[in-house]
């Protein structure tokens, strides 16, 4: 009896010893965030690793970071906000470009067929759509375009502001808003393939979208710093070009 008993302080010793499953929490650009879905599937095959997504305008993602948020990477919208953290020693190595996005115009009135930024100065369009541009990148390169065609004073008190691409998206597809400005990776998603009308920005009319990811500091003892690196070297993976190829982004 006391063998059996000490077998069973044993067994439950090395239960209490088996390893955590392990889990990367990635800070999401909303335009991304459908392309990293498929991405987070792809990823979860090959390795043993779980991975949490949190989706929010690159800007606030980046204000979290600053606070101490528990991410592990970082997939920005732009290169600003990964250069500004790596700078300020929020990671160890240099951020790179994982893809350039690709800003559209759409409307759910799919007989739109002259869509085009010049159009959105007309009475008929009363609402316009874009994010915030002082946080989302596709919200200042949306500002850049309209500048650019001309016409942003006439617009401007027609403009609703989403606080990321995900909510000027939200806008746009539920008809709040008349058209609006969003990433091209929105517009070919699983969930608003089909619906309504868009087309793309003159890519000349704004500065290129960079995108870029950063891994993000970890102690010496995280469990995490391994699988995180992983991930993030996926990013720049066959597999992973691929995929952002599908949703429109251009990739090297």
């Amino acid at each position: 009896m006391k063998y059996i008993a000490l077998l069973v302080i044993v067994l439950t010793g090395l239960g209490g010893c088996t390893e955590p499953n392990k889990k990367v929490v990635v800070a999401t650009a909303a335009n991304v965030q459908y392309v990293m879905q498929e991405l987070k599937e792809e990823f979860e095959k090959e390795s043993d690793t779980e991975v949490e997504m949190v989706v929010s305008s690159s800007g606030k993602l980046t204000a979290q970071i600053r606070e101490g948020a528990p991410f592990d990477v970082f997939v920005s919208a732009d290169t600003q906000y990964p250069n500004e953290i790596h700078k300020n020693g929020g990671s160890d190595v240099a951020p790179r470009v994982y893809a350039r996005g690709t800003l559209v115009l759409w409307t759910l009135d799919s007989t739109a067929i002259d869509l085009s930024i010049n159009r959105l100065a007309d009475k008929s369009i009363r609402k316009v759509a874009l994010a915030n541009p002082r946080t989302a990148p596709y919200g200042e390169a949306a500002v850049q375009a309209m500048e650019k065609a001309g016409i942003y004073e006439q617009v401007k008190d027609k403009l609703v502001y989403g606080e990321s691409i995900a909510q000027t998206s939200q806008y746009i597809a539920s008809g709040a808003a008349d058209a609006g400005f969003t990433a091209m990776s929105v517009v070919l998603s699983p969930e608003m393939k089909g619906k309504g009308h868009w087309v793309k920005v003159d890519s000349s009319a704004y500065q290129p979208i960079e995108q870029a990811a950063v891994l993000l500091r970890h102690s010496e003892d995280s469990f995490k710093a391994q699988p995180s690196r992983d991930f993030f070297e996926f990013l720049f993976s066959g597999k992973a070009k691929a995929i952002f190829r599908k949703y429109g982004y251009s990739v090297e």
